[in-house]
């Protein structure tokens, strides 16, 4: 038994599928059935059963993955505590970041970072929330930055931030002329929400439901980006609402419309989050401890609500 074979069957476990594994394997497709069917007949078990489409584990194959997941992420410690010892700060790090997060934070600490550790191939990929826990998961990214809490014990988080939530106005809406909104004063049917899969979607719905506002009109409209959603309310469509952080890059004829909401207002806890067998751990601290310098004079609030990033019904 090798590594090499394990490392085979965790890729077909996930592709479920001989030909895809090899490919993401970097090795031919007959090589990699062939290491795993001499790791069938060392066990003398079937870990695949090959005439399902697509490629099932057998109940035997699901106990040996778990097992095989184990046993490949403690020989990849062993490279994490000799670059811990040498304290060095370094090598390939993958970066997952959720797109409602992405363009306002990245700009903000990525030339920061990568002037500090020119050591670190950093690869950020936007994904999902889902998508994000499913990678961690799977161990094909290091960590990311999401809304927490996500409740998953299979997950760490650190807190970076609290991002309050800021109303964006039209004129011919009926909150214009306030100074300052509060939750109980939102409207369901009103306001501009992201599309299905966005979790500060959830933060919203999340944070009406807990006021108990009702939507029996259903949404007017839905959009994939803010910058869509803040033309669609100049319009006089609806209200929105915005992170904290993207308000700030809005012009001043923008910002005439936005609101802020009475203390505490409500809002999105943001950490940075990894698998808890916290391999490359003092790449996470570097990452964190960059992060933290550069937002702390950007945002610094403390006395919020947290509103819950998950789906709740």
């Amino acid at each position: 038994m090798t590594f090499t074979q394990l490392k085979y069957v965790l890729s077909v476990a996930e592709y479920q599928n001989f030909t895809v594994a090899a490919e993401h394997s970097f090795v031919t497709q007959p090589t990699l059935s062939m290491q795993i069917q001499k790791l069938e007949d060392e066990l003398n078990v079937q870990i695949f059963n090959r005439s399902k489409k697509p490629i099932e584990l057998t109940d035997v194959g699901k106990k040996i993955v778990e097992q095989a997941k184990v046993v490949v992420d403690e020989s990849n410690r062993i490279l994490d505590i000799v670059h811990q010892q040498k304290g060095f700060i370094g090598g390939e790090f993958k970066l997952g970041i959720i797109p409602t997060i992405m363009p306002t934070l990245l700009p903000m600490f990525l030339n920061n970072f990568t002037k500090k550790y020119p050591k670190v191939k950093l690869i950020v990929e936007e994904l999902t929330t889902e998508e994000i826990i499913r990678k961690l998961t799977d161990g094909h990214i290091d960590a990311a930055i999401a809304a927490t809490p996500l409740e998953n014990e299979a997950i760490k988080e650190k807190p970076l931030y609290y991002e309050p939530f800021v109303g964006l106005i039209p004129h011919n809406h009926r909150l214009f002329k306030n100074k300052f909104i509060e939750v109980n004063e939102l409207e369901m049917e009103d306001i501009l929400l992201l599309e299905d899969g966005h979790c500060f979607k959830d933060n919203i719905l999340n944070l009406c439901r807990a006021h108990k506002i009702d939507n029996k009109k259903g949404f007017q409209l839905q959009s994939g980006s803010f910058d869509t959603l803040i033309k669609l309310s100049k319009e006089g469509l609806g209200m929105t609402l915005l992170p904290y952080l993207h308000t700030l890059d809005l012009n001043d004829s923008d910002k005439q419309f936005l609101r802020e909401f009475k203390s505490p207002p409500p809002a999105r806890e943001v950490s940075l989050i990894y698998h808890k067998s916290q391999l490359k751990m003092q790449l996470i601290e570097a990452l964190k401890k960059t992060i933290d310098g550069v937002v702390l004079g950007a945002i610094s609030f403390s006395d919020v609500k947290i509103i819950s990033p998950l789906q709740k019904k």
